[in-house]
């Protein structure tokens, strides 16, 4: 996880939230985890109509002005990764 470029933070939590590893911003944050694992839960119940039954997300993204969540499901774990958005020229944003 420290090889990601613009890290600052990561979490590993189980299925149920449970922080497994952890550094940088996002050190033993519980409450981020809990956070991301309530977000997990309601993404996973929104409009049964649209999705098919077993089809759960792959990624999620939550973008503010400076900084990024990227948050990924693999292995039956919980990937968190806090990044730094580096503004280029004009309204370019390199992610």
């Amino acid at each position: 996880m420290d090889k990601i470029p613009d890290q600052v933070g990561y979490l590993v939590l189980t299925e149920d939230g449970a922080v497994l590893e952890s550094g940088g911003e996002l050190e033993n944050d519980e409450r981020v985890a809990t956070i991301i694992t309530d977000l997990i839960t309601l993404s996973n119940k929104v409009d049964p109509l649209a999705f098919a039954p077993n089809e759960l997300f792959k990624k999620i993204t939550i973008t503010y002005d400076d900084h990024w969540f990227v948050i990924c499901l693999s292995n039956k774990k919980i990937y968190v990764v806090k990044r730094i958005i580096q503004q280029g020229d004009g309204n370019t944003i390199n992610v």
